[in-house]
């Protein structure tokens, strides 16, 4: 006798009902699509192979595909031959990783997003007008190693936590500014701002908002759905700090349970077994192929009824970087 559920099993009999909503926007950010775009454009401009520093977004899925392709993930620079072409990752890179690539004679390709290249800018504004910057940002992250080394050591210090906000002792022979991580959740970065500004009165802020408006959209998206839900799903990597921010914002909007998944073959189908009202939503660099592979799988085992509601539809665009428009010499 089979041990799958009633709910999966052909005996004519009615499937188990599920209701999904289905956040909107979701997935794909326009940063995360020039990156891709500008890996098959260098691939297209230079042959393969094109190497890339780094995961060039926070996804298996995308990095296999373009690695089927011709693109060669590494972690240093030193993987690659000299001269050749090297794309920096979206999350952005040091100024030492750039001296390094000039240094090894490499086409560099920055696949930068620029919302995170605007971040850069203001860290090296500060330093000019001789503040010290504290970041808030996540230890270890790629984006916040590139923020850090666009400036000296003892120009900048990381911010975590709340409690870090608290207990930090800038330097007291200069003013001070602050600048965030760009996927961060909303809520826990206004908390720190709150007590910076507290503590530091005179704290220099960012002419405009760090967090992108892709992460406010995706948080936001997903707070508009979470009330109630039995389940929320997000798609996307482990070490993608926005897809991780969203399991965070439906928990606290109000989502009984969240969980992050690669894809389909990474769900708790227990967990969807014991749900009746189900979430779905993707990180910025999760491509909406998975989304569509997750509800298709779920409409396998059970009789599903779809609600999306899209809050607002993102129109942004970035332009490929210009080296990819002039020809190889």
């Amino acid at each position: 006798m089979t041990s799958e559920p009633l709910s999966r099993m052909n005996y004519g009999m009615r499937k188990t009902s599920k209701s999904i909503r289905l956040a909107a926007p979701r997935g794909f950010c326009a940063g995360v699509d020039r990156a891709v775009k500008i890996v098959e454009a260098a691939l297209d401009k230079f042959g393969a192979p094109v190497y890339v520093r780094h995961e060039i977004v926070h996804n298996k899925t995308v990095v296999d595909a373009l690695a089927e392709k011709g693109a060669i993930f590494v972690e240093e620079l030193h993987e690659a031959p000299i001269g050749a072409p090297v794309v920096f990752s979206a999350h952005g890179v040091s100024r030492a990783v750039v001296e390094e690539a000039n240094n090894r004679k490499m086409i560099t390709i920055d696949a930068t997003c620029p919302l995170v290249t605007k971040v850069h800018i203001e860290a090296k504004r500060h330093v000019l007008q001789q503040r010290h910057i504290l970041l808030i940002g996540h230890a270890g992250h790629p984006e916040v190693e590139g923020t850090m080394g666009q400036v000296d050591d003892d120009a900048i210090t990381l911010i975590e936590t709340a409690d870090d906000a608290r207990n930090v002792i800038p330097p007291n022979d200069c003013e001070l500014a602050f600048a965030t991580q760009t996927t961060l959740s909303i809520e826990d970065t206004a908390e720190i701002i709150s007590i910076l500004q507290f503590r530091f009165p005179k704290i220099t802020g960012p002419r405009g908002e760090d967090i992108c408006y892709a992460t406010t959209n995706r948080q936001n998206a997903v707070k508009a759905i979470a009330q109630g839900l039995d389940l929320m799903i997000v798609v996307g990597a482990q070490n993608s700090s926005n897809s991780k921010r969203l399991v965070e914002v439906a928990l606290r909007a109000g989502a009984s349970k969240a969980a992050l998944v690669k894809d389909k073959d990474d769900v708790d189908w227990k967990a969807v077994e014991t749900a009746s009202l189900i979430g779905i939503s993707a990180g910025a660099s999760a491509p909406e192929k998975l989304v569509k592979d997750l509800i298709a799988e779920i409409q396998k085992r059970y009789d599903v009824e779809l609600d999306e509601k899209a809050l607002l539809e993102e129109n942004v665009t970035f332009k490929l970087p210009s080296v990819l428009n002039s020809r190889v010499s």
